[in-house]
């Protein structure tokens, strides 16, 4: 298990998650349209067309779940140019992930 250090939505639209320590440089073998940026240590995934970027949350930890790593929100996550409803959607998933 490994905490989520910061969530940005970039200036493309792109929803990123940087784990404290966790990498997934084979993530792509998902086909889960989730990447990993290795020069920055972050997921990513495309900018939201027809899903919501809570979908997209949803859908990077489950592919790190797949790939082994299972990520957690955590009081010190950073949250950059997030918009605060789509905060609280998140930690409202994480959340309700964790006590799973």
């Amino acid at each position: 298990m490994d905490t989520i250090r910061q969530v940005e939505i970039d200036e493309a639209g792109r929803l990123l998650v940087t784990p404290d320590s966790t990498r997934f440089p084979y993530i792509y073998r998902e086909a889960m349209e989730v990447h990993w940026d290795d020069a920055r240590g972050f997921l990513f995934a495309p900018k939201p067309r027809e899903w919501s970027y809570l979908d997209w949350f949803r859908q990077i930890l489950e592919a790190a779940k797949a790939q082994g790593g299972e990520l957690r929100l955590s009081e010190r996550t950073r949250w950059i140019t997030v918009p605060d409803d789509v905060v609280a959607e998140m930690r409202a998933y994480g959340a309700k992930a964790s006590s799973k």
